[in-house]
């Protein structure tokens, strides 16, 4: 039995029997639940998971396959992937009446590592024992999975010559030829691929001593200049610099041209494969690809960057909210700030794991914060501990050992501070009085981080607690607007975090134990993550500059120019564009910008508007008058503007 379908195209498979046998043993023993595939990209990963749960379903299984591409890494995202369940009881009642056995495979699961912690903590625990979950990805799985019971590694590393041999002759090769094709490739699965497909006119090539990686990437560039038909060959320029191609978005990155004959073109391709929302370059591929684009013909590459930006930004102002994480996956795949991309997803392997802190941390919690913030900063962070202990986290290494530590504050704890004598969370409630969060939107505040031996200097574990904030974050979307921090390493971070679109708080500094600490805010904006991310893409790719309105400094950015408003235009662009799309009637405007009740003739609402619209010249229309009702800014007015 089938619960989420496999899919159906399962490329040619040749070895890795003794991988198969170690999976089927995972059906079969009641010892083994989780087992974790990883190897580098081209490995054949996701064909030996898909060969393993085609076997599975044949002996009467239950299989549940998840594409972490296609899956938003929240606890939401994932119980809607897997059939839009409430929550995780009900998850996991629904896995209990399937046909037993039940496979969980995860493939691509390097892409779901926001929820690492909380698969490992929270669902694997809570699965029947008639389940198993089978987890492939690129990187190694961190040392914490290996205190879960019945857990189980499988590393996946090159093919044997023979079975080496044995795919380049299905593939066509000659015997001859396949010899001196794995001497290139080495046993690499998809540069055996590439080598058959694209290298036999080329014996000249000496690769034979180069590492894998560059095998890969230079067969792929090969590949690409063997391309005769140029449609094919942009298309897959094209479609390497995106995350996944469609028909609509290769026409608007490759003018004039059918996108859907592009695509059927693609998939010819024998490193192509159809994914659920488009098609897909293998990885490897790809990013060989990109990066001889970028390198070669850099202003063809931003030209694809930003034509693919333009096409997914209009089709995610229609997408429902349950489609959101794609777009939002869409724009981050397009960003090359390695801050942004490294932070939601990171390329490296992860050694340490976040889990929320038990009783028993406390002790070496308080040596870390004493160590590096002296006894009164320390004694702070003790009051929180022991006021609410479930805004701490901890960072362990491979040994269990707590690395270091950090404390996450949501919603009525930003407001105002439990614990007495806190500056810091008295600077961050002062501002959210002076600038309050609109009905239903909430604030985070990430109190201290701190490594055992490097404070708060950039290291490991920084990098795996802004890990786990970035999936709160995404988990708290489109109710998060605000997100406050505070340091004491002023020139290490401002450069950092002022690029992502962080500011100074008006009265910024705190004082604890003698230190200051500087507090700085990050406002997101009205579409809260999605909509800074599209604010940081517009800038990247030189189409923003426009489309915003900044708050501190009460100006509207629009063509590349800052057009400064008087408090009510600012006041009504704000409180308009807070509703963009709808229409807001004047009392409304009247009651919730000037502060007064309707009086049914005055015009002070319609004189504004016309200053407003005088003030943005040509695309005043964005502003629409609604007869008989009031005013609407247009949803488009971002695009217009840029």
């Amino acid at each position: 039995m089938v619960t989420a379908a496999v899919p159906t195209h399962v490329p040619l498979f040749v070895g890795r029997e003794a991988e198969l046998r170690t999976l089927t043993e995972l059906i079969d023993s009641d010892e083994a639940r989780v087992a974790f595939l990883h190897g580098i990209a081209g490995m054949g990963k996701t064909v030996l998971l898909r060969t393993f749960a085609g076997r599975a379903i044949e002996s009467g299984a239950s299989v549940l396959w998840l594409d972490c591409r296609t899956v938003e890494p929240t606890e939401r995202g994932l119980l809607a992937a897997v059939g839009g369940f409430d929550d995780v009881d009900g998850f996991v009642r629904h896995l209990a009446g399937l046909s037993a056995p039940v496979l969980v495979a995860f493939d691509h699961y390097e892409l779901f590592r926001l929820m690492d912690t909380w698969l490992r903590q929270v669902l694997v625990p809570a699965l029947p024992a008639t389940v198993r979950v089978v987890l492939a990805g690129r990187e190694k799985p961190v040392a914490a999975w290996f205190s879960v019971e019945g857990f189980r590694t499988l590393p996946l590393g090159a093919l044997d010559d023979t079975d080496a041999l044995a795919l380049l002759r299905d593939r066509g090769a000659s015997p001859a030829d396949a010899v001196r094709l794995n001497r290139i490739a080495r046993g690499h699965p998809l540069a055996l691929t590439l080598a058959s497909a694209g290298v036999a006119e080329h014996p000249e090539l000496g690769l034979q001593d180069a590492a894998i990686t560059r095998v890969v990437g230079e067969l792929a560039r090969i590949y690409l200049q063997e391309i005769n038909d140029v449609l094919t060959r942009r298309a897959l320029e094209a479609a390497s610099v995106v995350r996944r191609a469609t028909g609509p978005l290769l026409s608007a990155m490759l003018e004039d041209t059918d996108g859907d004959d592009a695509l059927s073109r693609l998939l010819e391709l024998p490193f192509v494969d159809t994914g659920r929302y488009g098609l897909v370059v293998h990885e490897a591929v790809k990013d060989a690809v990109a990066d001889f684009v970028r390198g070669a013909n850099p202003l063809r590459y931003a030209s694809y960057r930003r034509a693919a930006w333009r096409e997914l930004r209009a089709e995610a102002q229609e997408a429902a909210p349950r489609e959101l994480w794609r777009y939002t996956a869409d724009m981050l795949y397009l960003i090359d700030n390695p801050v942004v991309r490294e932070a939601f997803f990171p390329s490296g392997t992860q050694p340490l794991a976040v889990e929320p802190a038990r009783p028993d941390d406390l002790g070496v919690v308080q040596s870390i914060s004493r160590r590096h913030d002296g006894a009164d900063a320390a004694a702070v962070l003790e009051h929180w501990w022991a006021t609410a202990p479930e805004t701490f986290s901890v960072v362990r290494d491979r040994d269990g050992e707590v690395a270091g530590f950090f404390s996450l504050l949501q919603g009525h704890m930003v407001r105002r501070s439990y614990v007495a004598d806190d500056p810091i969370i008295e600077t961050w409630a002062s501002h959210l009085r002076e600038h309050p969060l609109p009905k239903g939107q909430l604030a985070l505040g990430l109190r201290r981080w701190l490594d055992a031996e490097r404070g708060e200097l950039p290291c490991a574990s920084q990098a795996a607690c802004w890990l786990d904030v970035k999936r709160t974050y995404m988990a708290l979307r489109p109710a998060l607007r605000r997100m406050y921090v505070v340091v004491r390493d002023v020139p290490t971070y401002w450069p950092i975090v002022e690029k992502l679109g962080f500011r100074p708080l008006p009265d910024p500094v705190s004082q604890l134990g003698g230190a200051d600490y500087t507090s700085v805010c990050l406002d997101f904006g009205p579409k809260s993550v999605d909509g800074w991310l599209s604010t940081l893409v517009d800038a990247e790719l030189g189409i923003g500059d426009g489309g915003e309105l900044d708050e501190q400094a009460r100006e509207l950015a629009m063509h590349g120019q800052r057009v400064p408003l008087t408090p009510l235009e600012f006041g009504l662009f704000r409180h308009l564009r807070d509703r963009e799309g709808k229409t807001v009637s004047r009392p409304e405007l009247l009651d919730e910008v000037w502060g007064t009740k309707f009086t049914g003739g005055s015009n002070v609402v319609d004189a504004v508007v016309r200053s407003l619209r005088h003030k943005l010249g040509p695309d005043a229309k964005v502003l629409e008058t609604v007869r008989s009702s009031g005013y609407r800014l247009r949803s488009d007015w971002r695009s217009r503007l840029s």
